[in-house]
């Protein structure tokens, strides 16, 4: 059985709090996995999957990329609270590294064993996480947007890179899928990409169902892109 806890913290001024779960042993420190939201906020889904990962041996942590209590319920909230990030990458970059250095300090956590998982804007908040070049094992996009910042200075990408994609999402196209590999391709990062067809965007989410807005969750691809995660963790943590 796993154990669940909130932690404080903070990114400059901003408030902060992560839902983090992990099997309570002794013993050797663990792995940890960050998890990063959707546009909505920390919500039960990103919490969900911190479990997930506990029970997989890792500790999990869900961030929190607005701050104390912020989530978004209808579309306008939600786009209300990612656009000052979406805008300003050196920030959102900042925010991410404000839980990526919460994490390597506790007591539990291996530091030279974290990774950093995210859906749909938190896909580009794990990408952005081994773009500022920390010292982190991989980040996995889950239907992330793929747009590379602009205006921050580029750092080495040590981090292992798994990006899992529906070739049918209309909010990065396949030729932005292009542009991304060859992005990495670039900075010699160490990269996979694997594309489902048949699949939208926040295929993982079983509560997307607006075909119009482009969001539709898939049993399938969600289960398949699960164990390539697994499979890629298990190979780099």
């Amino acid at each position: 059985m796993f154990k669940t806890e909130k932690i404080n913290y903070q990114d400059a001024d901003t408030r902060l709090e992560a839902y983090c779960a992990y099997e309570e042993t002794t013993g050797k420190k663990k792995p940890a996995v960050l998890v990063v939201h959707d546009w909505s906020g920390k919500n039960d889904f990103a919490c969900q999957k911190a479990e997930k990962l506990a029970e997989l041996g890792y500790i999990g942590f869900a961030l929190d990329m607005y701050g104390k209590g912020k989530t978004g319920t209808t579309k306008e909230e939600k786009s209300a609270l990612m656009q000052p990030l979406m805008q300003d990458r050196f920030a959102l970059q900042k925010r991410v590294q404000a839980a990526f250095d919460t994490v390597k300090k506790m007591d539990a956590v291996d530091p030279h064993r974290i990774a950093i998982i995210g859906f749909c804007f938190g896909g580009l908040c794990a990408l952005d996480l081994a773009r500022s070049g920390v010292d982190i094992k991989a980040a996995v996009s889950f239907h992330g947007l793929l747009v590379p910042p602009e205006n921050v200075t580029r750092h080495p990408i040590k981090s292992k890179i798994l990006v899992l994609h529906g070739y049918d999402d209309p909010m990065v196209s396949p030729q932005a899928v292009m542009d991304f590999a060859d992005e990495m391709t670039a900075a010699r990062a160490d990269w996979q990409l694997t594309m489902f067809g048949n699949t939208m965007h926040a295929f993982m989410n079983p509560d997307a169902h607006d075909p119009d807005f482009g969001t539709v969750y898939n049993r399938q691809t969600e289960e398949r892109s699960w164990n390539a995660m697994k499979a890629f963790f298990e190979e780099v943590l």
